[in-house]
């Protein structure tokens, strides 16, 4: 007896519902992701004590910034009654932005279902859906195995809970060239980022002696990709919380788990803008670099010493940032940075239309302390961005699967215009 394709998958998706229960994946039942709008700084600090309402149980995607800034957080079911309340009782407008977060979770897992063949090149590999950590690591393997003259993948550290840290090397040759670096995935919860990491690494690779200018960068550069910048919290998302955002470190005296990578920099560790509560998603750790997913890259950064484009991809918000995050001086190549993430989000915007916002971090979103680009740009890397990808926060997160090769494509553009950039700017 055959049944109809819908009729199969909705059998599967039910299946795999109940194994998420059995294997004890977090559910999101009822969950709603709530767009708030602070009128005022008397508002958002309303909004802020929120955050510190640890029993609600809050999980904010875009924290309390200035006022007009929309801030986004996902409330569990039993929180939504209370926190709509207090809003209201504040004059505080809101909307629901996701009605039932575990229903997109639903689909997501669905539509991977779907696509599940492992893949036995890179030519039939499934761009379009998102993949867990191993087909990931296959992919790679794949990649320098085709491209041996061109990719060569190095392992430069281990995770807290003992996975390897690959990196792929793009040369043509020479020792030490001047290098251009680019990281996906160090929120592991930021699918589109890893998945657009893996179209990033098979376009290089089909556009080496096909377009002229990735073939200049790559006659006179090395290009380096971190794909899988958080392994561990990346697992995670995909075994147990698709929600996990920090590194799986444990911290003596807490029974919360993970510190933020993206506050464990130094570059104004500790200071306002990450928080020092280990529960909270900003937790900046017990000392900068404590986590080895920051220190491995620091290590590599100062080894290699000729890294001159630093970018660390994040989502979402659709921006495109340069230093500082955690102060309101502006960095010393200010007017260079901001005409050169002007070209880049004009290039990014010419494919589908995508219209990305610039500027410094402070400025652009919020103060945050201990970032990646912050310290990359303090080491002398002066062209040091963090792109947000897609959305605005209609998915936030959990952009569908059908938007990652248009986010790559358009963002790749971006790419193409700081890396020609830097190629024709030696410093």
């Amino acid at each position: 007896m055959t049944f109809p394709t819908s009729c199969s998958m909705r059998g599967l998706l039910i299946l795999s519902v109940l194994l998420g229960a059995v294997l004890g994946k977090e559910d999101f039942v009822g969950h709603q992701v709530l767009r708030i709008s602070a009128a005022d700084e008397a508002q958002v600090q309303k909004v802020t004590e929120l955050e510190y309402l640890e029993h609600l149980q809050l999980d904010f995607w875009r924290g309390p910034a200035q006022p007009g800034s929309p801030i986004d957080v996902r409330v569990p079911f039993t929180s939504i009654q209370a926190v709509k309340v207090f809003l209201e009782a504040h004059g505080i407008d809101y909307a629901v932005m996701i009605e039932d977060v575990q229903s997109l979770l639903d689909e997501e897992q669905e539509q991977m279902f779907a696509f599940q063949a492992r893949a036995s090149s890179t030519d039939t590999f499934s761009y379009a859906t998102y993949h867990p950590l191993d087909e990931i690591y296959g992919f790679m393997d794949m990649l320098v195995a085709e491209y041996p003259q061109l990719v060569t993948k190095l392992q430069i550290g281990s995770t807290y809970e003992g996975r390897p840290i690959y990196v792929l090397k793009f040369s043509t040759g020479g020792n030490n060239r001047p290098a251009i670096w680019i990281d996906t995935g160090i929120h592991s919860r930021e699918w589109v980022t890893q998945a657009s990491g893996i179209w990033f690494a098979k376009k290089i690779t089909e556009d080496y002696g096909q377009d002229p200018g990735l073939t200049s960068i790559l006659d006179n550069m090395d290009i380096f990709l971190e794909i899988v910048t958080n392994p561990d919290g990346f697992a995670f998302t995909h075994t147990k919380n698709r929600l996990w955002r920090k590194t799986r470190s444990i911290t003596p005296g807490s029974s919360c788990i993970g510190v933020d990578p993206n506050r464990n920099w130094d570059a104004g560790f500790g200071k306002a803008g990450a928080s020092n509560n280990p529960c909270s998603e900003t937790y900046h750790g017990k000392f900068a670099n404590s986590e080895t997913e920051v220190k491995s890259i620091v290590d590599f950064v100062k080894s290699h010493g000729n890294i001159k484009a630093f970018i660390s991809i994040h989502s979402y918000s659709q921006l495109l940032l340069y230093p500082y995050g955690y102060t309101t001086d502006p960095a010393p190549d200010n007017n260079e940075l901001d005409q050169l993430a002007k070209s880049a989000v004009t290039a990014l915007a010419s494919l589908y239309g995508t219209k990305f916002k610039y500027g410094s971090i402070i400025k652009a979103i919020y103060r945050a302390s201990g970032g990646t680009i912050d310290w990359t740009y303090n080491q002398g890397i002066k062209y040091s961005y963090t792109f947000e990808l897609r959305d605005t926060g209609r998915y936030g997160f959990l952009l569908p699967a059908s938007q990652i090769i248009p986010t790559a494509q358009e963002t790749w553009l971006a790419l193409m215009t700081i890396m020609e950039y830097t190629m024709n700017h030696p410093y």
